[in-house]
């Protein structure tokens, strides 16, 4: 008798699970190694060529071992941010076996020819629907891919293959959507990674500022502390990134905006209708209870998943094609949302 399988071993998705399905990555985790690689080359030679030197320049001050104190713990704080955000689910709404039989509509005018010479109606699924969500009616679309009707602000991941709830973007820097679980973590990791390049560049300054005073001149001071220099140019260069994006989502949230919503109903102003103010918008975020996963990943799956009722419509089919392109220019371009905002 074969050994049953468990939910992440037989996912529809293109997750990666690993750790027996506790731990739950997108498909693109790999870029994860990039990113690690960012963080921790430029930290590796702030602590072995800045700050070691620090450590005697600034004895005096009793703040020698601060400084070095301060970047290890900031550093370890981006990465267990980032690791939360990257690790869990971000909100994936399972999928249904079979489509909700209480909205199948059947098309008389499209219909399918028995053995018996009858005519059977196609059963079809309307595309949208009005639903009442927090004292308003808004509009929620059928997924033919999770076979239901997407919770509002809720969109699926074309990258991932999932529908997710809240969902902002995919972001191939942390391989992983962005979306209701992990937005919170998202934000703190690149405000953070932001705090962490204002640290290494003001420190790198500083000791540029001592090989100044030591040598009299600048570029003797700049020959003599290069890993400074370097390491000023590659904060400030991804300050700008990190940074910019920081200021994005501080205004999304003010607004109770996410990316998605930014980008595809930006002229609709659809967004806006989620907004409660703007302490209320950040208290949503930073202050609520976390809701737990909506998937068991460890569960054993369910077999005999019935056949779909309906076919994907060539309607449909373009609007996912245009969704692909959607999902990746948002998540795969977020320095060009950072020099947006900063533009406006």
């Amino acid at each position: 008798m074969a050994k049953p399988k468990r939910v992440y071993q037989v996912w529809k998705g293109r997750n990666k699970f690993i750790c027996n399905g506790m731990l739950i990555f997108g498909p693109d985790a790999k870029s994860l190694v990039v990113t690690l690689l960012l963080l921790l080359v430029p930290i590796v030679i702030f602590c072995t060529h800045v700050a070691r030197n620090l450590l005697h320049e600034v004895s005096s001050y009793n703040a020698s071992y601060a400084i070095l104190l301060v970047a290890i713990l900031l550093t370890v704080y981006v990465l267990v941010l980032l690791f939360l955000t990257s690790a869990r689910d971000p909100g994936i709404v399972p999928r249904n076996l079979h489509p909700p039989e209480e909205d199948v509509t059947y098309d008389s005018s499209a219909s399918l020819e028995t053995g018996t010479g009858t005519q059977t109606p196609i059963p079809r699924i309307p595309r949208t629907k009005e639903v009442l969500f927090n004292g308003m009616v808004v509009k929620v679309k059928y997924c033919d891919t999770c076979k239901l009707y997407r919770p509002p602000r809720c969109s699926h991941c074309s990258v991932c293959d999932n529908c997710v709830e809240r969902f902002d973007h995919h972001c191939p820097w942390v391989g992983q959507c962005i979306g209701q679980r992990n937005y919170r973590y998202f934000f703190l990791f690149v405000s953070s990674a932001a705090l962490l390049c204002i640290f290494i560049f003001a420190m790198s300054a500083l000791h540029v500022k001592f090989e100044i005073d030591y040598y009299g001149t600048v570029w003797k001071a700049m020959k003599e502390s290069p890993a400074s220099i370097i390491l000023m140019a590659y904060a400030f260069f991804f300050l700008w990134f990190v940074g910019g994006l920081t200021c994005f989502h501080v205004y999304l949230i003010a607004t109770n905006q996410t990316t998605y919503e930014n980008f595809r109903h930006r002229r609709e102003d659809t967004g806006r209708a989620y907004d409660r103010g703007c302490l209320n918008n950040f208290f949503e975020v930073f202050c609520t209870k976390i809701k737990p996963s909506r998937n068991n990943f460890r569960a054993y799956a369910q077999e005999n998943e019935p056949r779909p009722l309906t076919r994907r419509t060539p309607e449909a089919q373009i609007d996912r094609r245009a969704k692909v392109e959607d999902d990746r220019e948002i998540g795969g371009d977020l320095l060009k949302i950072s020099q947006r905002r900063d533009a406006e």
